[in-house]
């Protein structure tokens, strides 16, 4: 009968393992054994006695407590116990102390011995054994499956056989478990599990049968047996005495148990680490949303053409994978990439171009106009638009970093252009764009040149047909404006800033396209609703003017939502 456990003891238990492995063998005498465990002992959390110098109870000694381990495995097993073993049911010999691995880097201890270390654990080791040899099987008895509850864990375990001549049937039952308390944790290890026990399975059969087909080789069992007369009083003395065969044997692997030790060891650490608990605060964010987006649109992109015969060449596709990847790099990524001449922050801009200047540039880049920079310093515009477009939404962003030809506004809203490309008449009189020029004062190498000689070296000429005034502009660049300006803050700090103020626009963007394009609410309702956000008042035309803008940055995916809901009838009877 298996000794039941409670509820409290195993919790107790399940602090101090995240997992452990066993392997267990099927004894023609005693049914279900549990041949060799590991498990994972985490160092002790520091009391605050011992963080003063005092050494705790369970600190004492500890050297001695790590000889002490071999004893008190071995101490987890009665006499009764030891006595119903064979060899086939025994790993180790009643003398050995075990096996023992420390982690340098995290202090955790993997001890091996054939029970394991603690009573609790022993029984729940014990249930996961029988129930992986007897009522819980897969569909040919070989292979994975998984079992278990929230009182005495949850278990993967594959079964497999080991060829043996003089066992019935000439092979013999043996499984693999792993017990945690953690259903999640072992679903989500389920590949990583299966893939490395099918090698330790595979290595332990492929060594048995060399030994199966040499001792055939010498004498034949299955003709032995057909010759043999069975009689019901020879029956048990033939079954006693072919059971007694331990795994060492049928293998004739002289270090199998520490081969074990080091593989299951290995096993849990590896295990452990892959899988990590990360604090995710809230929902993605809108910019997040767009680039999985755009990276999945490229990816379909790309399969098509792989699809396609004679489509694309592969050094095209190989280019597009690449801009892809470095499309996806993070901004600070993609300035410490480049060399030369560049602007290193927002505020190294500003320090550049001028308050006056910066803040009209700004303007147009937050209404959602044209910003063209021409100049022969690629690197030097290309960071210029990566400083840029840190002020909008990832889904407003259109960059063309460099080109030799104009490019239409509604295919990019940063287009850098050589200084011999001319800009067409429609756009120069526009007021919906504005014109970067930039001219270099003296002759001078442009990877010569630092980020300290830019105002020496480079002459920056901003036009634009539109006369508004940008004094007002948008609450948004106002208190931008107000960070950049205190040098008391580090461009760190105004970085957090800038995604605080961001993140608090986008919000209002999307309660604005919910009222306005989701429900349909008319001016006046949508009047009201600027008011509460705090849009209005004065740069009230330039608020309104932003939220439109960056309500094109919105994902599908934030908009598909919106619309389904609408559609299922979430809507109340008075909307």
């Amino acid at each position: 009968m298996l000794l039941s456990v409670s509820r409290a003891a195993l919790a107790a238990c399940k602090l101090k393992m995240n997992a452990l492995v066993a392997l267990c063998h099927f004894c023609e005498l005693h049914g279900p054994r549990t041949l060799f465990c590991t498990e994972a002992l985490h160092p002790p959390s520091p009391s605050p006695s011992s963080q003063a110098g005092i050494p705790a109870p369970g600190d004492r000694d500890k050297d001695g407590d790590r000889e002490g381990e071999g004893l008190t495995m071995r101490a987890n097993s009665s006499a009764t116990q030891r006595g119903e073993m064979c060899e086939g049911c025994r790993s180790l010999p009643a003398s050995h102390p075990g096996f023992v691995s420390i982690d340098d880097e995290t202090g955790i201890r993997f001890l091996s011995h054939q029970h394991p270390r603690q009573p609790q654990l022993f029984s729940v080791v014990r249930q996961a054994c029988v129930r992986s040899l007897s009522c819980e099987v897969c569909p040919g008895r070989e292979g994975p499956i998984f079992f278990g509850d929230e009182q005495h864990g949850f278990v993967f375990s594959h079964t497999f056989f080991i060829k043996d001549s003089l066992a019935r049937g000439f092979q013999r039952w043996y499984s693999i478990v792993m017990v945690a308390m953690d259903r999640i944790y072992l679903i989500n290890s389920w590949p990583f599990l299966l893939r490395h026990l099918k090698l330790t399975i595979q290595s332990l059969q492929s060594t048995a049968l060399k030994v199966f087909d040499s001792e055939q080789g010498v004498g034949p069992q299955r003709a032995v047996r057909m010759n043999s007369v069975f009689s019901p009083a020879v029956f048990p003395h033939q079954r006693s005495g072919n059971a007694a065969r331990s795994l060492t044997s049928l293998t004739q692997h002289p270090n199998l148990w520490a081969s074990l030790h080091s593989s299951f060891s290995w096993l849990l650490k590896a295990c452990g680490s892959r899988l990590t608990e990360k604090l995710l605060e809230g929902a993605p964010t809108e910019d997040t949303l767009v680039l999985i987006e755009r990276q999945t649109e490229q990816e379909e992109e790309m399969s098509c053409w792989e699809g396609a015969d004679g489509g694309v060449s592969k050094s095209q596709r190989h280019q597009s994978g690449s801009e892809l990847d470095h499309d996806f790099l993070c901004d600070e990524a993609k300035l410490d990439e480049l060399s030369g001449p560049k602007f290193r922050s927002l505020r190294h801009l500003r320090q550049v171009l001028g308050v006056a200047e910066f803040r009209q540039l700004a303007w147009h880049v937050l209404m959602g106009n044209q910003v063209v920079w021409r100049g022969a310093h690629p690197t030097l515009i290309q960071s210029a638009f990566i400083v840029l477009k840190s002020l909008l939404p990832v889904g407003c962003v259109r960059s063309v970093p460099y080109s030799t030809q104009y490019e239409e506004a509604y295919k990019c809203n940063f287009l850098g252009l050589s200084p011999d490309v001319p800009i067409p008449a429609h756009v120069s009189s526009s007021e919906f764009s504005v014109l970067v020029d930039v001219s270099t004062e003296r002759s001078s190498q442009s990877s010569s040149v630092g980020d300290e000689d830019i105002c020496s070296v480079f002459h920056f000429t901003i036009s634009s047909a539109n006369t508004q005034p940008t004094d007002k502009g948008p609450t948004l660049l106002t208190k931008l404006e107000l960070a950049l300006s205190n040098e008391n803050l580090s461009v760190d700090v105004v970085s957090h800033c800038l995604l605080c103020l961001k993140e608090e626009w986008m919000n209002k963007v999307k309660v604005l396209f919910k009222f306005s394009k989701v429900d349909g609410r008319g001016r006046e309702d949508t009047q009201r609703v600027l008011t509460l956000l705090g849009a209005t008042g004065p740069g009230e035309e330039d608020n309104v003017r932003l939220l439109k803008f960056w309500m094109t940055g919105l994902s599908k995916t934030y908009k598909s939502h919106l619309m389904t809901a609408v559609r299922g009838g979430e809507r109340s009877p008075s909307q």
